[in-house]
């Protein structure tokens, strides 16, 4: 059945992830783009739930997340302070007389929120859909015992294409060589599909990553915007690779990405849990940007020549690897749709700016806003103790003392050169992928 025959759009009607929980501040209204609508995310404490909101005042159309939360704990417009409860009810206008009613007009429309494994979810659709839409959550990390690693960014690519990019299991040794694979592991993938339909697909890859060195691979496609790959290493653990494709707009989405894990043996989760996770981040980032330049441009081609309904004569899919890719888009045709059907992407991005991360994720990040404030408080206290130990082992001259305080300098040196470092890398990525290097 062609897209254009749907009756609903999928993804016009479905739950989403918007933030982690631990990410957002339950003092302060929060903005994002879902579907191109503009929100405002809020917690309301006097339901002691999150809200949203749509983005915009209906007295003079300016953003409520420019706003604040009152007193009592509502939703205040910046402009002229009227308020707004949870359900998006104007509460107060301060400019009208007492006893005036508040009528319709003065109201925001409210979107259906959830919270389920850490996140906050937003309901795309009527208010009234949502209770008849289940939360798409991964069933199996509400076992005891996984270990979960956790990361998010605003990708210049369209849902699809990174829907596309990640259901592709055989680009990995190439595009992710030098992070997280070797091309020697390239080699022949057969694909099985075992199960397709409207809520999505299941997939199986008996041999696995590495030649069959980790074990046969399942995954689950969700529809319309979750994926997760699930195997099941010998003597080492069972790894999950989960990720949700949020819509903001055509041509940009947010990636929630999560790494579950249940090791066999406690001491890898103990090591993972040594490294702050600002830390962990830089290194997602270098391998969100192996393929992101790329993928930047390709889907400005498949737009080219017909986009998703003619993705399957515009690609040319010779192998049972790219089995994933024609079941996406034929989910896409038979039951989903685009997510904005006939809008048109924007220009394509410079190369520095596809590689911007303070904006697509350090400052929405609490552990990476908080290592960037840190790091720029630390660097010139680290300079200023350089100097001064220098100074002082001029002063005290040769001898054990003057060698100490020396060395002392050279060190305090390094580390101010190494948090000028990675306060350059929690803003931007090098637009050198490792694999070229």
């Amino acid at each position: 059945m062609p897209a254009s025959t749907h009756e609903t759009n999928r993804w016009q009607h479905a739950w989403y992830p918007v933030a982690f929980l631990r990410d957002l501040d339950p003092s302060q209204p929060t903005p994002f783009t879902l579907m191109g609508n503009d929100l405002v995310l809020w917690f309301e404490r006097s339901s002691g739930q999150w809200r949203a909101l749509a983005d915009m005042c209906p007295h003079r159309l300016v953003p409520l997340s420019d706003g604040r939360l009152n007193a009592a704990g509502e939703l205040e417009c910046p402009y002229h302070g009227w308020t707004f409860n949870g359900e998006g009810r104007c509460t107060a206008i301060p400019q009208a007389t007492e006893g005036s009613s508040i009528g319709a007009r003065s109201h925001c429309r409210s979107y259906a929120t959830a919270t389920g494994q850490g996140l906050l979810f937003v309901f795309s659709g009527d208010a009234a859909e949502a209770p008849s839409q289940p939360l798409p959550l991964v069933p199996l990390i509400e076992e005891p015992g996984w270990v979960v690693q956790d990361t998010f960014r605003d990708l210049p690519m369209d849902a699809l294409t990174l829907l596309e990019n990640v259901l592709d299991v055989s680009h990995v040794p190439f595009t992710h060589h030098a992070t997280v694979g070797r091309r020697e592991n390239a080699g022949p993938v057969e694909l099985e599909l075992t199960s397709f339909g409207p809520e999505g697909f299941t997939g199986l890859w008996q041999e696995g990553p590495r030649r069959g060195k980790l074990g046969s691979q399942f995954t689950t496609y969700a529809a319309p915007s979750l994926m997760w790959h699930d195997l099941t290493a010998k003597g080492f653990a069972r790894i999950l690779t989960v990720v949700y494709a949020t819509p903001i707009r055509l041509g940009e989405c947010r990636l929630f990405a999560r790494f579950p894990f249940q090791f066999n043996s406690p001491w890898p989760a103990r090591l993972l849990g040594l490294r702050p996770q600002w830390l962990q981040h830089l290194g997602n980032h270098v391998v969100l940007e192996d393929d992101q330049l790329f993928l930047h441009w390709q889907e400005r081609v498949l737009e080219q020549r017909g986009g998703s309904q003619e993705a399957m004569r515009s690609f040319h899919l010779p192998t049972s690897a790219d089995l994933y890719i024609r079941a996406l888009h034929d989910w896409v045709n038979r039951y989903g749709s685009e997510p904005f059907p006939g809008e048109r992407l924007p220009p394509r991005q410079t190369r520095r700016a596809l590689m911007e991360r303070y904006e697509a994720h350090t400052l929405h990040c609490r552990s990476c806003s908080g290592a960037d404030r840190r790091l720029r408080q630390l660097r010139p206290l680290s300079w200023g103790a350089a100097a001064i130990a220098a100074v002082a082992s001029a002063w005290l001259g040769p001898g054990l003392w003057g060698a100490v305080a020396l060395l002392l300098a050279v060190g305090f040196a390094a580390a101010g050169l190494r948090m000028a470092s990675w306060l350059q890398l929690l803003r931007y990525g090098s637009g050198l992928p490792p694999r070229n290097r």
